[in-house]
């Protein structure tokens, strides 16, 4: 009998985890230049601290189905949070490139666990039929953080310092931690499968080496051969993880889920169109304070249009996807939404800033609906005993495709500049990486097409629409 028979009151609770990780995540993307000049470093080095964030999300979300089912989704979420506390703590209290990429492995840590196990929390604790307008329902206060980061990070950037923006994650967790001892259930599995110790260090040093390994192509913080060895090491502990995964009995990534074909599409196609979405918020910030001389501030009122494009969808999501089927909505909103990422391309000097904003908003607008349709779109042949093997494998894919956005998005723009010869940063510079990354999320609509064109009719109700339709037509 699902927990949460309206759909909402998991969801809002969630959605501070989501508030507070969404708000960080868009927080020091405005203010990377600021905290590089304090710690003494290149801007473009402090990908290392979004990637080794995200990283540390891919790595040890694999674990987080197993540590729900074992020790309840409740306490692991509470811990979680707690984590991510501590985390914010260090990254304010840094003062070195180590120090900070440090600090945000650590919050890592607790966002690996807090994002897939609160999202596991929503899809057992209420029906398959109100999933979708749950799904709505707990981004809406989390599209807040995207929305109050860029400005507020800006602002407190620009007139007190960078510090500050991990604070506030303090009083947020803890008002997180009390709403989910309050109100949340104790779920956890009656009869948990045994932790997959091989496939975690397997699946771990994979997504590790290649993401790490592809995050500092072109960096010189390592030695070439060192970044080559991460990433052959990365790819053959992938192979070996494939091998393994299809013969263990549970394994930690269960590889035997993509048999189903909304799943694949949501692993594989959702895997393409994010790495536009993850590059997006670190190349504008550069943009806009590198290349146009914006002051942090200037350019979180900028950026934050993206988010607020986003919010609107939201209570438009259902109906579109009730009316026009998940296939349709995923196929051509992917080219759509990567379109107005490749937009980004065209801001240029000279340009209006009211041209840019309405190319964010909605772009967001339509980026917004592709999250919705494919983080929803996951879970329709996904039946009740392995629902937390698949939160697991959906997060760990999406967070090491958002990891991967960074690295391309970053390699591009110096690959650009070895070109030019120059190591300034110029609006010029931006383009080719905004192009690139654009053509990748569009290739999502190759995967998408395949998907049969009754995809997700129970989560949609678009079945009940179009007999609704018939009889009236009878």
């Amino acid at each position: 009998m699902p927990l949460d028979q309206n759909g909402r009151t998991a969801p809002l609770i969630v959605a501070v985890s989501l508030f507070m990780e969404n708000m960080d995540s868009t927080v020091i993307a405005t203010s990377l230049p600021a905290i590089a000049r304090d710690i003494g470093t290149n801007p473009l080095a402090l990908r290392l601290a979004v990637t080794s964030y995200l990283l540390s999300l891919a790595i040890f979300i694999p674990a987080s189905g197993w540590t729900a089912d074992r020790f309840g989704a409740r306490n692991v979420f509470r811990i979680a949070i707690a984590v991510f506390i501590l985390g914010s703590i260090g990254c304010a209290l840094s003062h070195s490139l180590t120090d900070f990429v440090a600090a945000r492995i650590f919050q890592g840590i607790g966002g690996a666990m807090m994002t897939p196990v609160g999202r596991l929390i929503v899809v057992r604790s209420i029906d398959k039929k109100l999933l979708l307008n749950a799904m709505s329902l707990l981004t809406i206060p989390a599209l807040i953080g995207p929305i109050c980061g860029p400005p507020l990070g800006g602002f407190i950037t620009t007139y007190a310092t960078w510090h500050w923006i991990f604070i506030i994650n303090v009083p947020i967790g803890l008002v997180g931690i009390a709403l989910a001892t309050r109100f949340i259930p104790d779920i956890r599995a009656q009869y948990p499968y045994p932790f997959d110790l091989v496939g975690f260090i397997l699946s771990g040093v994979a997504i590790g080496g290649l993401s790490f390994g592809l995050s500092m192509m072109g960096l010189a913080y390592l030695p070439n051969g060192v970044v080559a060895a991460l990433i052959g090491v990365g790819a053959v502990s992938g192979a070996a993880y494939v091998f393994y995964a299809l013969r263990a009995p549970a394994p930690i990534l269960d590889l035997r889920l993509l048999q189903r074909p909304t799943f694949r599409a949501s692993i594989f196609g959702g895997f393409m169109f994010r790495l536009g979405v993850g590059a997006l918020p670190f190349l504008l910030p550069l943009l806009l304070q590198l290349g146009f001389g914006l002051s942090p501030f200037q350019s979180g009122l900028i950026t934050f249009t993206s988010a607020l494009g986003s919010m609107f969808m939201k209570a438009a999501a259902t109906t579109i996807l009730k009316y026009f089927g998940y296939r349709n909505v995923l196929l051509y909103n992917s080219v759509i939404s990567a379109v107005f990422i490749g937009a980004c391309a065209t801001f240029v000097h000279g340009m209006p800033f009211a041209a840019m904003i309405a190319i964010l908003l909605v772009g967001g607008f339509f980026r917004s609906l592709q999250f919705t349709s494919v983080n929803t779109i996951a879970y329709a042949e996904i039946d009740a005993p392995v629902m937390s093997r698949a939160t697991s494998m959906v997060a760990a894919f999406q967070q090491l495709s958002l990891s991967t956005g960074v690295a391309i998005g970053a390699l591009v723009v110096e690959l650009t500049l070895r070109l030019r010869h120059s190591t300034a940063m110029s609006v010029t510079d931006f383009p080719p990486a905004f192009l690139a990354i654009s053509l990748l999320s569009a290739a999502a609509a190759l995967i998408f097409m395949q998907l049969p064109t009754d995809a997700g009719a129970e989560l949609s109700g678009r079945q009940l629409v179009r007999q609704t339709q018939t009889d009236k037509l009878a």
